[in-house]
């Protein structure tokens, strides 16, 4: 090999070897501090907190949306006829899909049109297995899961024969815990 070479190549092993010296020694220092041991565990902690805290809070913002949408849906009066049905049916599939396709920020607004207009559908169940293959996921989940809470509070109405109505019923709903996510 040439001197320069040979040069070269002893100062990069030299320096790495130092650097990883230097690597070996500040990891093992860091390790054996017992205040950042203490630290990593409060920060540890510190993100716990914040995650349940960031998800009770998407919690409560899914509780309230779908309790909007379940009083929206009961407030509206749906078109009678067929031929109205299928036009309110498709202006709210297109507004859904309007909405989902402005991103993520817009999927809870989307959730609405996309119920309603599964509300007039003459075959709701189809009209599920199209919108799981159509719409974003969490859409769709939403929407099942309204559906779902809308179902058992018609049903404990029902039961209950005339205490309350379906929108009463589906509040009351709601205050229970929420029901496990279709897949």
């Amino acid at each position: 090999m040439k001197p320069q070479t040979t040069t070269v190549l002893t100062v990069s092993a030299a320096v790495a070897a130092l650097g990883l010296g230097y690597l070996v020694y500040f990891d093992y220092k860091r390790r054996s501090d017992p205040h950042f041991r203490k630290n990593l565990k409060r920060e540890r902690r510190k993100a716990v907190k914040a995650t349940q805290a960031q998800e009770e809070e998407q919690k409560k913002n899914q509780v309230q949306l779908i309790e909007d949408v379940i009083v929206a849906t009961a407030q509206e009066t749906f078109p009678s006829s067929p031929e109205e049905r299928e036009k309110y049916f498709m202006t709210q599939v297109a507004a859904g899909e309007a909405l989902c396709g402005q991103g993520e920020a817009k999927y809870d607004e989307a959730v609405l049109p996309f119920y309603k207009a599964l509300k007039v559908y003459p075959a709701p169940m189809e009209l599920l297995m199209i919108y799981q293959k159509t719409i974003p996921e969490p859409v769709f989940k939403l929407v099942v899961n309204i559906l779902q809470i809308e179902q058992e509070a018609v049903g404990q109405a029902q039961a209950q024969a005339g205490e309350g109505s379906a929108a009463a019923a589906a509040a009351e709903q709601l205050s229970q815990p929420e029901p496990e996510e279709v897949e």
